[in-house]
């Protein structure tokens, strides 16, 4: 399995840098066969060759197995007609990976919920309220002055449809219930479009159930009432929000993984963003790369019939496990001493100690 190794900005080269060794002692367990290669995309790439995410990065994403996608300082680039483009808003249209993919499962004594969360959310990821990808040219936002400015939102139904199979399809393979997500009481139109889509495709999943709940009643029961919830399936930007409050209640939002897939293609990526606040001072916590990581050769593993992959998955999960469930070996924004490094070497250590799954 070829790995397309994109760092990006911030803590992004420091956390690529010890999943990549969490990989590597993976490897040596299960004999995966795992090669790399790696681009420079985001700040550093912009100074070398004008652009954030140059022309020869793109051409090599379906030329490898997968992706793992390092958080990217974005909001600092400059215009898309100076070199200034998303990677990871590129990647997801460009590429039609269209589920966006974030487990949120409770941490013993990190949690701050009454109950135990153990839910997946599975954002559409390539229209919304995102209105940057909306438009075929243009940034779908615009100001015909200089006190108004006016954003586009796009729902369609291939979009809302594609999502909802993938949820219904991860809901089958857990406790059998979707909840789709909406604000179609007030955006009637196009979240009744979705919730239309929706319904569709839950006639063909008789075995789950569907329940749909108003975005803003989602937000107030993942605090309230966590174990009720199994598959969310919701448009871009109710997706995003809520997968982060989700993370944070369970534990801390640089504790989920997340992978974004398409039918062929999967980019893992963090959950969280570049936090050059704390880049190069190797404290930044790992665990949400490594967790995409391991979704990433699960993913792989579901879709080819390999089960050294998923086995390699269910390892490094349980490796991460342990070492979160050790106050001592924790990072410093989650209560432990640990830096980047050495977490990652607490990781490889376990995983070596236990050898692999049977």
């Amino acid at each position: 399995m070829k790995i397309l190794v994109l760092p990006g900005d911030g803590i992004g080269p420091e956390i690529t840098s010890a999943t990549l060794d969490v990989l590597a002692a993976t490897d040596k367990q299960l004999g995966l066969g795992l090669t790399y290669e790696t681009h420079d995309i985001g700040l550093a790439s912009l100074a070398a060759t004008g652009s954030t995410l140059p022309d020869r990065v793109l051409e090599r994403v379906e030329q490898t197995d997968g992706v793992l996608l390092g958080p990217v300082s974005h909001y600092d680039y400059p215009p898309r007609s100076e070199g200034g483009i998303n990677p990871s808003a590129e990647l997801r249209i460009r590429f039609k990976l269209y589920a966006n993919i974030r487990p949120c499962r409770s941490r013993a004594d990190l949690s701050v919920l009454r109950t135990p969360m153990d839910l997946v959310i599975v954002r559409e990821n390539t229209e919304g309220f995102y209105s940057d990808r909306n438009m075929f040219a243009g940034s779908g936002e615009f100001m015909p002055d200089p006190d108004q400015a006016f954003s586009i939102r796009k729902v369609t139904a291939q979009a809302s449809s594609r999502v909802a199979r993938a949820a219904f399809e991860l809901a089958r393979t857990r406790r059998k219930k979707v909840t789709a997500v909406h604000k179609a009481n007030v955006v009637k139109l196009s979240d009744g479009l979705f919730l239309r889509e929706v319904r569709k495709i839950a006639d063909q999943y008789p075995d789950v159930e569907l329940e749909e709940l108003i975005v803003d009643a989602t937000a107030a029961l993942l605090i309230r009432s966590p174990e009720r919830f199994d598959v969310l399936v919701t448009t871009n930007m109710f997706g995003d929000i809520l997968s982060d409050e989700a993370s944070e209640l369970s534990g801390s939002l640089g504790l989920g993984g997340s992978i974004n897939a398409s039918d062929t293609l999967c980019a893992a990526q963090a959950q969280h963003g570049s936090a050059p606040d704390i880049a190069g001072q190797g404290i930044a916590n790992p665990t949400s790369l490594i967790l995409s990581a391991a979704m990433l050769l699960d993913w792989r593993g579901q879709r080819d019939g390999n089960a050294n992959l998923t086995r390699a998955a269910a390892d490094i999960t349980r490796a991460v496990d342990t070492v979160l469930d050790n106050t001592a070996t924790r990072t410093r924004d989650i209560g432990g001493t640990l830096g980047t490094a050495a977490f990652a070497a607490e990781v490889c250590r376990v995983i070596e100690q236990n050898g692999p799954t049977r």
